[in-house]
């Protein structure tokens, strides 16, 4: 049956509040797949219903057709990192780890092989209780390699990780997929997203936003902007409006100074036609630089309406 991670209607409700509503989406093999959305969006409560450690109010989530509850021997089907931190502290790494094997009718080697992937063969004797949580991460990441499972779920999986480890993991992912398994990441990281994943589920307030790949997603929030440096700004700007352009000026140098010269923020018109107008009207150019919006700005376009908690109180 092949590892696919369906969400069909989900829906979960704790009193009067709704956590995800009417969620539905599908996570396929051979992809790393990103799930974002803001803080307090349904995005823990969704994997953990997934995994079926909460039951859904109503609607389906499944891994491989099946609830993952109806899995003998999970770990086989299935591995997660929902909490680093839900580990004995007075365990050593490798008891946690044959604890579990034990439990799922794994073998001794493959705990010795996980904890080699994951480069805790020197700590695996160690009490977890003294672990780094960037330690405790790879401890958490060998927990969900140890059945060789197809389906993998991720929440947060670089918290604490130094940079070494972030491009240890960021390479993991991508390999597990590669292998044709069915990659789930969750994460606040917006770089990291870009960096590594191939889709998105994108969720605000229990509801789906989006489910696409992250270029689509990143060209839907993209707004081009053309950073324009010129001794004229004021005269330039009165151009580029006229020509129905919108400009704003960059920083400090987006004032005329004692020399004139300033830095305008331009969309509205492309790179060409500010030349073009510059030209026209004998506006000198110094700078002409075309920018597209990174996935955090295209991120934080789209989920604007989503946001529960704003600084400043606002809503």
């Amino acid at each position: 049956m092949e590892p696919v991670i369906e969400v069909n209607e989900l829906t979960k409700r704790y009193g009067g509040k709704t956590a995800v509503d009417r969620l539905s989406f599908t996570v396929r093999p051979g992809r790393v797949t990103g799930f974002l959305g803001p803080n307090g969006s349904g995005k823990s409560t969704t994997l953990r219903m997934v995994l079926g450690l909460d039951a859904p109010t109503s609607g389906t989530a499944t891994v491989g057709g099946v609830p993952f509850r109806a899995h003998r021997r999970g770990l086989h089907h299935a591995g997660a990192l929902l909490d680093a931190g839900h580990v004995h502290g007075g365990r050593t790494a490798r008891a946690h780890l044959s604890a579990l094997a034990r439990g799922n009718g794994i073998g001794a080697r493959r705990v010795t092989e996980v904890l080699e992937e994951v480069g805790l063969a020197d700590a695996a004797r160690r009490r977890v209780g003294g672990f780094s949580l960037g330690m405790r991460q790879r401890l958490g990441i060998a927990t969900a390699l140890l059945g060789d499972p197809p389906v993998l779920i991720f929440d947060e999986p670089v918290n604490g990780m130094d940079p070494e480890g972030v491009l240890w993991v960021r390479r993991l992912f991508r390999r597990l997929a590669a292998e044709g398994r069915t990659v789930f990441l969750s994460s606040h990281l917006m770089s990291e997203m870009e960096q590594t994943a191939d889709d998105l589920v994108v969720i605000g307030q229990g509801r789906l936003i989006t489910a696409e790949s992250v270029r689509d997603f990143a060209a839907r929030g993209t707004r081009l902007s053309v950073t324009v440096a010129t001794p004229r700004p004021a005269e330039l700007t009165a151009v580029l409006t006229a020509a129905g352009a919108s400009v704003e000026g960059e920083g400090e140098g987006g004032r005329e100074g004692a020399a004139g010269a300033g830095k305008l923020v331009v969309t509205g018109l492309p790179a060409d036609r500010i030349a073009a107008l510059a030209f026209e009207n004998g506006v000198l150019l110094h700078e002409l630089t075309t920018r597209a919006a990174t996935l955090e700005e295209a991120f934080m376009a789209l989920t604007a309406d989503s946001v529960e908690y704003l600084a400043g109180g606002t809503r």
